[in-house]
């Protein structure tokens, strides 16, 4: 039975829409998912390095900065015999858009010349990705060229106390790529200093992923969006890309407007059950047409029930948070159509809630960010039954019906009360529905019977901070999710431990993803719940120092009191876009820190030792905070601060 390719131990090396998969030890083998991926194809399959016939035994390898990786090995049957080392082989990887470049440099503090004759071994099956993924491999050879140049075949002599250098490289021309490599900028670079230095060197390692991780499309102007994570997601997720855009914003606008355009450009104009398109729907994925493989998802799909809302609540935080008035407005025909899917196409059985069911039978079952087959559960462990009503698509869509009608009214366009009216009903309905155990916390979602699915996940804790809660059922959400079950690990588990389906290593149902737990750790410190907040952070960073400061896209839920650090999930995907933005929604949970550009407020709510921090950007000025203050506001713009109490 075909298994999908673990990825745990695996090094990437990253230039999107190019990336790099090796062992440790630097060799690229013909085995899972190891190679040099280009637009979701591979075409480097094989790069294995020899010294007369023998691979060199590895060390060590270190991120060399942005898309370079070294790796270090020792030739021990070569040079002084004994037991230190005296032949060293460096493999300073490069990864470029389109191409990787590889510089081998072996030292010799040998008494006498070394020679030796250096090999590289290289293969390319052309294999797609989601071949790659399914453990099935379909070899195909068509019109691709690859083109491999440089010291593949080399005898040396290496003089005592020198080096020699050889260099090779790898060119791919792909005439059905979707993805391109996005324009440089689209984000700034922040310092962040501190009394805890793991979130400063988090956020550097992010910052050098995000970079990386920068794409764009041929019909899209240089507008940028980020790729969802490598290996198998490195194109355009709505859901995702917006996500990471969002929690981004602390560092400048342009990569939210340049997300926004990408996906209106694609936003759903007719009915089409087969990919899920509906008028006004933002999409969910986007793949190259040319592949054929069992099982594959349409090349543009829709199947997501919650990435329109979070475009319309993008669009209004990039608004908020200062970005021109005059590019906002022209994507407001867009809003009116998300707005207009939320009307007529997203509750499809009238009931007042937002449901998903995929009807085709060969889409996503589940199509909220907890996409897959099991995630949705009950408390004794039963699958409930679709279509689905998630807890948090009712707080994204009570989000977006508010900020859709601060959109409308701010720019002249009707509507605004029929939203504002939309999102209490929509509370209230909520409210009557979905609080179980008591009133202790509410379900993750209604099943096809409209019975509340009681287990207690992290889904509710994206209810935090849309408004859509009161004080107290915000304050009794904090308390479910601060509980030893929930927050009792590396961050936030997905699902309680106290639940039947709970599973440390369950894709969705226990394991601890970086965005969910960021995302939360936002909403509890805006609801000033900072010991709740503060503790799901430390285990943040906690699991950022023993991952290499990389953020997975998740990992195990073992209990903290019982692991001395987090293991890995084995199918994890790194680098992530959301799991590495997730550095960047830290530090401004940290400050507490929410701009108002319009209404010329900025307010802000530190937690208990937050850093300090320059490079931020609001309105489109560097500001920077430090010694509790905000400074560098843009004129007209004031601060409002209130104390974050600690308890």
């Amino acid at each position: 039975m075909p298994l999908q390719p673990l990825l745990h131990d695996l090094v990437p090396t990253l230039a999107a829409p190019t990336s790099a998969l090796s062992g440790p030890d630097g060799q690229i083998r013909a085995a899972g998912v190891q190679g040099v991926f280009h637009a979701d194809r591979r075409v480097l399959s094989l790069a294995v390095l020899r010294l007369d016939g023998h691979e060199p035994e590895p060390i060590g390898h270190a991120q060399a900065g942005p898309g370079a990786t070294r790796f270090v090995s020792l030739a021990r049957r070569l040079g002084n015999p004994g037991p230190d080392p005296t032949v060293r082989v460096d493999r300073l990887r490069r990864v470029r858009p389109g191409g990787l470049e590889e510089e081998i440099t072996i030292f010799s503090t040998a008494d006498a010349p070394v020679t030796t004759t250096l090999t590289i071994e290289t293969a390319s099956d052309l294999a797609p990705i989601e071949a790659v993924k399914s453990g099935s491999i379909s070899a195909r050879k068509d019109n691709f060229p690859v083109r491999l140049e440089g010291d593949l075949n080399r005898t040396i002599t290496i003089p005592p106390g020198e080096s020699v250098v050889l260099r090779w490289s790898l060119q791919v021309d792909d005439p059905h790529a979707v993805m391109f490599p996005g324009p440089r900028g689209s984000f700034s670079r922040p310092t962040v200093t501190g009394p805890d230095r793991r979130l400063s060197r988090l956020l550097d390692q992010s910052l050098d992923d995000l970079a990386a991780l920068r794409l764009t499309t041929a019909i899209d102007d240089g507008d940028t969006f980020l790729g969802a994570g490598v290996p198998w997601y490195l194109t355009l997720f709505g859901r995702d890309s917006l996500w990471a855009a969002r929690m981004m914003l602390p560092l400048g606008t342009d990569l939210a407007l340049g997300t926004l355009r990408v996906l209106a450009r694609r936003q759903g104009t007719r009915v089409d059950p087969a990919t899920g398109e509906a008028p006004g729907k933002i999409m969910h994925e986007l793949r190259r047409s040319d592949v054929d493989v069992e099982g594959r998802l349409p090349a543009v799909y829709y199947g997501t029930i919650d990435a329109t809302l979070l475009w319309i609540s993008l669009l209004h935080d990039a608004w908020r948070w200062g970005h021109d008035p005059a590019e906002v407005e022209a994507l407001l025909p867009a809003l009116e159509a998300a707005l207009g899917w939320l009307a007529d196409h997203a509750d499809p059985d009238g009931d007042g809630f937002l449901e998903y069911l995929d009807p085709t039978g060969r889409g996503l079952a589940n199509q909220g960010w907890k996409d897959s087959h099991d995630a949705v559960r009950f408390h004794d462990g039963r699958l409930a039954d679709p279509p689905i009503a998630l807890a948090e698509v009712q707080g994204y869509a009570f989000r977006a019906a508010l900020d859709g009608a601060a959109l409308l009214d701010a720019f002249g366009r009707p509507g605004g009360d029929r939203w504002r009216q939309y999102a209490d009903d929509l509370a209230a309905r909520f409210r009557g529905a979905f609080w179980v155990d008591g009133g202790r916390y509410p379900a993750l979602a209604l099943d096809r019977d409209k019975h509340p699915v009681d287990s207690l996940t992290s889904n509710i804790g994206h209810l935090l901070g849309t408004g859509m809660l009161t004080g107290d059922e915000e304050a009794r959400v904090a308390a479910a999710l601060g509980s030893e079950g929930m927050s009792g690990g590396y961050g936030l588990r997905t699902m309680s431990a106290d639940d039947g389906g709970f599973a440390p290593l369950s894709y969705h149902c226990g394991s601890v993803w970086a965005h969910d737990t960021a995302i939360v750790a936002a909403g509890l410190a805006r609801g000033g719940f900072a010991a709740e907040a503060g503790r799901l952070v430390d285990g943040l960073l906690s699991a950022g120092e023993a991952f290499g400061f990389r953020l997975p896209e998740l990992y195990a839920g073992d209990a903290r009191a019982e692991i001395s650090r987090p293991m890995p999930y084995p199918a994890s995907c790194h680098p992530q876009a959301w799991a590495a933005a997730a550095a960047v929604l830290i530090v401004q949970s940290l400050l507490g820190l929410d701009p108002d550009v319009p209404n010329g407020v900025v307010r802000l709510r530190p937690l208990p030792d937050a850093p300090t921090v320059t490079g931020l950007i609001i309105a489109g000025r560097p500001v920077s905070f430090e010694g509790g203050k905000l400074t560098g506001l843009p004129e007209g713009l004031s601060v409002e601060e209130r104390v974050q109490a600690d308890g």
